[in-house]
């Protein structure tokens, strides 16, 4: 069903007073925004009229209104503070907003009007280009508060007003003099003004209602996620149980423990087995990148000796290897012991993935190296091939989710397609570092890379 407005008007109208926080925040965003180019437009001004005009007025006007940017910028940091708001939060902060723009507004104003009475008659230009362009600004930058809004430009009409009238007060001019075309001027020009307000309020509040769009379709996306996983971890569950039975009840069956196993029922075991140790294994690859996307996945950080890791991550391969006819070494030269800090089962699970995935992808009678380095104060692990390589355009695929990489249409062997993918995760979750080099047909070299653990802390650990 396509959203709409419409459809959606039950679940994400919200409630006045979160309508009024929304407002009074994108108000502050903005202010704080523009704060230093209205600094700068402020100065140009005073500049300006203090050269041509009386300069203690000018000055004088600027610091009432630096005061009430002051008051404006304390306002906004207690905004972004609190929340969220209540009704009677919202009205209070709405009224301390009314009550500054009528200071700002008036500071602005008077500022305006000092000059124009400065000046001869009819020759207002500049004041009311200053007027005018306070008055635009507002109508571009504060349309989220309508109130204040209206407040302000309410002031700067009547300003308007004041300044054209004055002179035709002191002069009483006949209807075709250019004074009255001024004040008609100064009727179109807030008409423009009034129009430019309706135009961005209407982009704003326009935008709103998208922004509760897609909020709602965000938390249904967020529903839906949280459901899938649930239901994905349930089934993973569910089908791990019986599983490990059925894989059980094969192990025995080949192992001779139960009976001689008739010769045409051999390979049909030795088929049945490793189709549910694949299975196993994807069922294990979901269920941790189902925790790791929840945020679940728990660590036991310890002090891991490198050495030891490499060591072991290479004994339990070794039965894979010689299935394999691939031959897998080490290469172990650091004399002094290096130490990361890291949870031991996961990273042996990382290593179980890169090695594997070496073996995988290399030649019969091929050579997969296993080695470390120290880099500065970061230990670098590397498993190198002599396999097929892997292609200059699949970086992306080597560590996506249920992705497979093979250039050539030699792998031997199956995988989940989620090994890598949570590799990296759990790589990253130990603020390190995998990637890997790559030459198609001449192997390659997928590394890890960690913080050294310094002496004294792992002492003290």
């Amino acid at each position: 069903m396509e959203l709409t407005e419409d459809t959606l008007i039950d679940d994400t109208t919200p409630s006045r007073a979160a309508q009024l926080e929304q407002q009074i925040r994108d108000y502050y965003i903005i202010s704080t925004k523009l704060i230093w180019q209205r600094q700068a437009i402020f100065l140009a001004a005073t500049i300006l009229t203090s050269f041509y005009f009386d300069p203690s007025k000018s000055f004088g006007c600027y610091g009432a209104v630096l005061f009430t940017e002051l008051v404006d910028l304390v306002l906004a940091r207690r905004v972004q503070r609190r929340g969220p708001y209540d009704m009677a939060t919202a009205r209070r902060f709405l009224t301390w907003i009314l009550f500054n723009t009528v200071l700002s507004s008036l500071a602005i104003c008077v500022f305006v009007f000092v000059v124009a009475t400065q000046q001869s008659i009819g020759g207002h230009f500049t004041p009311l280009f200053f007027l005018f362009a306070a008055a635009l600004f507002a109508a571009m930058n504060n349309h989220q508060l309508v109130p204040a809004l209206a407040v302000r430009l309410t002031i700067y009409g009547v300003t308007f007003f004041a300044i054209v009238l004055m002179d035709i007060w002191r002069v009483r001019p006949p209807l075709s003099s250019e004074l009255w075309l001024h004040f008609f001027t100064v009727v179109f020009v807030l008409y423009f003004i009034i129009d430019c307000s309706f135009v961005f309020l209407r982009l704003y509040r326009k935008n709103l209602r998208q922004l509760q769009i897609l909020r709602a379709e965000h938390e249904r996306t967020k529903a839906a996620y949280v459901a899938k996983s649930q239901f994905v971890s349930t089934v993973s569950h569910e089908l791990r149980t019986p599983l490990t039975s059925i894989k059980g009840s094969l192990d025995l069956m080949t192992s001779g423990m139960l009976g001689q196993v008739p010769e045409q029922m051999k390979s049909l075991l030795d088929i049945a087995g490793k189709n549910s140790a694949r299975l196993a294994n994807l069922i294990n690859d979901i269920l941790d990148l189902q925790k790791i996307e929840a945020g679940e996945m728990v660590y036991n950080f310890e002090v891991v000796d490198v050495r030891m890791l490499v060591q072991e991550a290479v004994d339990s391969n070794l039965g894979y290897a010689g299935s394999l006819g691939v031959e897998i070494l080490t290469e172990l030269d650091e004399a002094d012991p290096v130490y990361i800090k890291g949870d031991e089962g996961r990273l042996m699970q990382v290593m179980a993935n890169i090695i594997s995935n070496a073996l995988k992808f290399s030649n019969e009678d091929g050579k997969v190296t296993v080695s470390y380095r120290v880099i500065g104060d970061k230990v670098r692990i590397f498993v190198k091939d002599e396999g097929v390589g892997i292609p200059e355009n699949a970086r992306d695929k080597v560590f996506d989710k249920f992705s497979q990489v093979d250039s050539t249409d030699q792998r031997k062997v199956g995988g989940t397609g989620l090994g890598m993918n949570i590799s990296k995760q759990i790589v990253e979750n130990h603020n390190g570092e995998i990637d890997y080099v790559s030459q198609l047909g001449q192997g390659t070299v997928f590394h890890v890379e960690f913080d050294i653990q310094p002496i004294a802390e792992q002492q003290a650990a």
